[in-house]
């Protein structure tokens, strides 16, 4: 992939391009809490080598810088999509994994013409969903896992499930990922407000209100094993949204990245 960081509109933007053919449709990832686009490589790799495949860091982390001030939903859906005119995208498909399908719902919402079809993987519809734990939340409201690898290694069981509680050699690889990229990064997630504005973000935000309106067709995706997002939750998002499909993956809440020969082919085909 061929990654720069642009600024336009006084945003800077790190994004990655996988250039694809002419003739299909781009898709655009959006990625989960404090993640970099780095962590989703793998399944870009896995996917049609002719699609044409656009990732990028939300201001706050891996080598966006971070806003100033705390940003919803809308305002990030905006300017996204500012983005896109940017990088001189028309119509687009959009995955969006975990916090990313907040956003990726959102978009979906906000600007019907723009996203042709919508992917929904491990996410839920915000603060009306039944949420995790009380330990996976307080898990999740450090980013110490991008930082200590060891640290993510131990609580990968607890908020991914699926894989990760069978698998120590899988947790520890991708525990160093997310530690080495944050490195690489020009402005981490640690040391800096971008993980918290993502958290707040999730405050207040909501999509049960609207998702009956979402009319695109809609690849619904879930782990069985999903400690941070509950199944319940893939399954309401899956029965409110009029035109969707619902798969459930053996696995937890990064089967993206870790069930990629099962979940890989439902996407080609849905995308197809």
């Amino acid at each position: 992939m061929n990654i720069k960081t642009i600024n336009f509109n006084g945003n800077v933007i790190r994004v990655a391009v996988r250039p694809g053919l002419a003739n299909t449709t781009p898709l655009l990832i959006c990625n989960g809490i404090g993640a970099s686009l780095e962590l989703v490589l793998p399944f870009v790799n896995a996917l049609q080598p002719d699609l044409e495949v656009i990732a990028f860091d939300v201001p706050g982390v891996g080598g966006s810088p971070s806003p100033s001030l705390p940003y919803r939903f809308s305002g990030l859906a905006k300017l996204v999509t500012q983005m896109l005119d940017y990088l001189d995208y028309g119509k687009v498909d959009v995955v969006g994994l975990s916090w990313g399908g907040f956003l990726a719902q959102q978009l979906a919402y906000d600007y019907p013409q723009r996203f042709r079809k919508l992917i929904l993987a491990a996410t839920s519809s915000g603060v009306a969903a039944v949420p995790p734990s009380l330990k996976v939340l307080g898990l999740m409201s450090s980013p110490r896992r991008y930082s200590d690898p060891e640290y993510a290694a131990s609580i990968a069981p607890d908020i991914y499930g699926g894989k990760f509680r069978h698998d120590k050699e899988l947790a520890a690889s991708y525990a160093k990922k997310m530690a080495d990229n944050k490195a690489q990064a020009k402005s981490g997630v640690a040391g800096s407000f971008g993980y918290y504005f993502q958290v707040m973000a999730v405050y207040w935000w909501t999509s049960v209100y609207w998702l009956r309106k979402i009319k695109q067709p809609t690849l619904v995706l879930a782990g069985n094993d999903d400690p941070l997002i509950p199944l319940a939750n893939m399954q309401l998002i899956a029965k409110m949204i009029p035109n969707s499909e619902f798969h459930v993956l053996d696995d937890g809440h990064l089967f993206l990245l870790t069930d990629l020969p099962n979940v890989v082919p439902i996407i080609n085909k849905f995308l197809a």
